[in-house]
């Protein structure tokens, strides 16, 4: 009996998605709840599991398909043994002749049937633009030829495991990653060995047309609507790191042994933002039409770098949460970010950003603001510099802050006072511990 595997909710206001990439394929056997596809939306990517176990025998839609909540993908059928003849449906049959017929991407030489030729052609451009999105992405990230890589999906197609793996064989010998060869035939032992493929001609310039994913054009959307709203301008400062560096040096280990968790600076910005928020609370309010929304809680959303963009989950209640609290839940958002596991519920909602840019190396930005927030903080990289201390110049470890705002909402004064107060709890993190 055959099994429909629909496309599960994909979270409050999101009704489509589009199908990235293809876990399993045809004919193998698959578990209850088992991945058997990977979906991207607007704001996150999910797995689809398989309803019940069994074995899959048809796919559906195609990667890169865009399919609503509920539309049937694949079939799973429970009586049937893994490895059994997967019949394609008339989309599967007409996409593998037309877009990717068998053996797509793989020289003849590397098929076995034909000997290499001293001089290989250039590459079948009709195979480079027929490639899935999820494995151009992976070619374009790992920086392979997928012309020379042997397909081992339905059909002799590319998948992101072939160029995963062609990649690391790349990186672990000084030459080109190739496909394995298919032996030669007992029959003609003189066919001569494949050869290099020539360096492309010196000047010789490419282009390479990749469709945004669904969650690129979102940012995008979302970061312009913000310029083109928001009355937003920055303030800037400087914060002398020295005692918060102090600090985690003399406590890390004893901070680590108790908590299970390093103490970072993330920790220390969160609850000098929560303190300063208490004294210029419309920094934590956001705008709905002609009326200023105050919140008593503060929920930081932490901008987080991941694979296939900008994702920022939120840390809720942070000005409740001790410092394990905090760096408990940024690190298991990182983790999740980079496995693209982070769910629509954990990135809804926040009433204030901080965005890390140090961690990559900046030295000074201008954030855009986070609708419907109205303030964002940057963070960036620490490095001496020389200041003037006692009437005496010494070097310290700084800092710049900068803080973007919505001038609909927060003035001038209350921008600038609101980053005095991160500095001085900065500067001096006694006061995250009296309220001051």
């Amino acid at each position: 009996m055959a099994t429909d595997v629909e496309v599960p909710a994909l979270g409050e206001s999101i009704t489509e998605g589009t199908l990235a990439q293809w876990l399993k394929k045809p004919g193998e056997a698959v578990a209850a709840d088992e991945p058997i596809a990977s979906l991207e939306t607007d704001k996150v990517s999910v797995e689809v599991p398989s309803p019940v176990a069994g074995v899959l025998t048809e796919q559906l839609v195609g990667e890169g398909d865009t399919v609503a909540v509920g539309a049937v993908i694949a079939r799973i059928d429970q009586s049937a043994t893994a490895g059994a003849a997967a019949q394609p449906s008339p989309a599967q049959a007409a996409a593998a002749s037309t877009t990717n017929p068998a053996g797509a991407g793989e020289a003849r030489a590397l098929r076995g049937d034909v000997a290499a030729p001293v001089a290989e052609a250039e590459p079948d451009e009709d195979h480079i633009t027929t490639l899935s999105p999820a494995v151009r992405r992976a070619v374009l990230e790992y920086h392979v030829d997928p012309t020379r890589i042997r397909g081992t999906g339905k059909d002799g197609r590319l998948t992101k495991d072939d160029v995963i793996a062609a990649a690391q064989a790349q990186n672990a010998t000084p030459g080109p990653a190739i496909a394995p060869q298919a032996k030669a035939p007992v029959a003609a032992p003189s066919a001569p060995a494949p050869q290099a493929r020539p360096a492309p001609a010196t000047g010789e310039r490419r282009e390479e047309r990749v469709k945004m994913s669904r969650l690129r054009q979102t940012i995008a959307r979302r970061l312009k609507e913000a310029q083109n709203t928001a009355a937003m301008l920055t303030t800037f400062n400087d914060v002398d790191m020295s005692a918060v560096i102090d600090a985690r040096t003399r406590y890390k280990d004893l901070f680590e042994k108790k908590h299970g968790i390093r103490l970072g600076f993330m920790a220390f910005f969160v609850k000098a933002c929560a303190l300063a928020a208490k004294d210029i609370p419309s920094v934590n309010a956001s705008l709905e039409g002609d009326e200023i929304v105050y919140h008593d809680y503060l929920d930081v959303s932490v901008a987080v770098s991941a694979p296939k963009g900008l994702v920022v989950p939120v840390v809720r209640n942070a000005d409740r949460m001790s410092f394990a609290e905090i760096e408990k839940t940024i690190a298991e958002y990182g983790k999740k970010a980079k496995e693209g596991t982070l769910t629509v519920d954990e990135m809804t909602g926040g009433t204030f950003t901080i965005s890390n840019g140090g961690v990559f190396g900046s030295l000074l930005s201008t954030p855009i603001i986070n609708p419907p927030q109205s303030a964002v903080l940057g963070m960036h990289r620490i490095e001496e510099r020389p200041v003037v201390k006692d009437g005496q110049i010494v070097a310290r470890p700084m800092m710049y802050l900068a803080l973007s705002y919505d001038h609909r909402l927060i003035d001038g004064r209350e921008a600038v006072t609101f980053l005095v107060r991160v500095k001085e709890a900065i500067e001096d993190p006694t006061r995250l511990l009296i309220d001051l």
